[in-house]
């Protein structure tokens, strides 16, 4: 398995588990919102409910950010490797390595950190269809692609 692979293996994990644990969540909310009306009566317990519905629906909203960081994901194919920088490139600059993906959070794999960007993101769209050697500036650095995997 290629670095990129493990990389593209990692994130999908990562996006897997965060699935998983937005659905626990709104499982045991709905249980907790069932169990709370068979006793309770009042002001308090349209209170509490309110609060769980409004709970569970930030944790939907959650989930759907992942589910479409998973369809993302789903997309790439990680053994592909373009000339230009394309949605699923491993690119290098600057001795940085970013992940043309989904905005997902830094991870580490095989001692070498990575960095998942969105191609929406400002350095995202500035490297999309760039190529090796090609130099850039944002926010005052400047970059260097360095490699593109």
């Amino acid at each position: 398995m290629t670095f990129k692979q493990k990389i593209h293996q990692h994130y999908q994990q990562l996006v897997q588990d965060r699935e998983d644990a937005f659905r626990d969540m709104i499982v045991a909310l709905t249980e907790d919102s069932k169990n709370d009306a068979k006793g309770s009566a009042g002001d308090k317990h349209e209170t509490a409910l309110s609060m769980m519905h409004i709970e569970q629906e930030k944790l939907n909203h959650k989930l759907r950010e992942v589910l479409a960081q998973k369809a993302i994901l789903d997309k790439i194919d990680s053994t592909t490797i373009a000339k230009t920088i394309i949605v699923g490139s491993l690119v290098k600059a600057n001795g940085i390595y970013l992940y043309l993906s989904a905005a997902l959070p830094k991870i580490a794999v095989e001692g070498i950190n990575v960095i998942a960007l969105s191609p929406q993101s400002p350095l995202g769209n500035k490297l999309m269809g760039m190529q090796v050697h090609h130099a850039f500036e944002i926010n005052t650095t400047n970059y260097i692609i360095q490699e593109i995997l």
